[in-house]
């Protein structure tokens, strides 16, 4: 299953799905990507997160750090690319209201970087899904048996993503609809 809207470059094919038991180094190699994301994209006012599965602590998760960067206008792309590649990255996929990062092919994957624009639903939403699994130990259970179910059952990265994709917005949607109440008391 593939989203017709994005454009992906060298997309993997075949990569098993690997999940690995909490990691106590995930933590540390995140705020150390964080610095060194914060510090080649200088100037550039953009915010650096550690999301994604390795952010949650006790969590499960395949060991590649996801890291979100928040860029003032993310259509122009000559603002901050060039300080992803100086690092390594190259742009794998390019969607609508983000841009997908990652090491070249044939290189170790440590980290990912998702890119998309200052305070956009897209970035929000990722923050959120982070933010409620780390709040509910219940719900980070619930989401780390799901994604050993998808490793253990499909082939592709596609369909992995694809199989977590309804938890995931049913959780988003939880959180927004929380924040939202929050928002008018």
């Amino acid at each position: 299953m593939s989203d017709p809207d994005v454009e992906w470059f060298d997309q993997p094919i075949g990569e098993a799905i690997e999940i690995q038991s909490w990691s106590d180094e995930w933590p540390e190699i995140g705020r150390l990507w964080e610095e060194r994301l914060t510090e080649v994209l200088s100037p550039l006012p953009a915010r650096v997160d550690h999301v994604g599965s390795t952010a949650v602590p006790g969590l499960a998760a395949k060991p590649v750090i996801d890291m979100q960067v928040q860029v003032p206008d993310l259509s122009n792309e000559s603002s901050y690319a060039p300080a992803l590649e100086s690092v390594g990255m190259v742009l794998r996929a390019r969607g609508c209201d983000f841009r997908f990062f990652r090491p070249p092919a044939g290189r170790v994957r440590e980290v990912h970087i998702h890119v998309g624009e200052v305070n956009s639903a897209w970035a929000r939403d990722h923050l959120a899904f982070r933010d409620a699994l780390r709040g509910d130990p219940t719900l980070a259970r619930d989401y780390e048996r799901l994604k050993r179910y998808l490793a253990a059952t499909v082939t592709e990265r596609a369909d992995y993503n694809a199989g977590k994709e309804s938890f995931i917005l049913a959780v988003v949607e939880k959180s927004t609809a929380a924040s939202r109440a929050s928002d008018r008391d």
